[in-house]
């Protein structure tokens, strides 16, 4: 199913944005908020897993219903992430789209990787502390 991708900061992610290797800042920037009724149409339970996929890449996280968002968008809070599904693309500012990006949403068994599991996919490397 299509939906309409924003991206942002939450108070939760705040909270941990100093201890990136925290446990609570894992589990804020890997989930994907959604209203309750399209949890219902992708046959989706609260904290089953979605992977989300757009035009530059793709993500599994836990699926997390919010009555606040409208139907048809979803959340996911900035964040390495969020990094794997936004636009590259900065318009020369420096700055890429974090708002209204057209992704699809599919139930699946697959397990979310840790954010150091995801940097290394892409050559990046862990903290020394890791």
């Amino acid at each position: 199913m299509k939906f309409i991708l924003n991206t942002g900061r939450t108070v939760t992610q705040g909270r941990h944005v100093e201890h990136k290797y925290h446990q609570g800042y894992f589990e804020e920037t890997s989930s994907c908020f959604i209203h309750p009724l399209d949890l219902m149409d992708l046959d989706l339970e609260d904290g089953e897993h979605v992977e989300v996929v757009s035009e530059w890449g793709s993500v599994v996280l836990r699926a997390v219903s919010c009555e606040d968002l409208r139907k048809g968008m979803i959340f996911v809070p900035l964040g390495p992430f969020a990094n794997h599904i936004i636009p590259p693309r900065t318009h020369s500012t420096g700055m890429p789209d974090f708002k209204n990006i057209t992704v699809e949403l599919a139930r699946t068994e697959r397990e979310r990787l840790t954010q150091w599991e995801l940097m290394e996919k892409i050559g990046g490397k862990r903290y020394e502390n890791q």
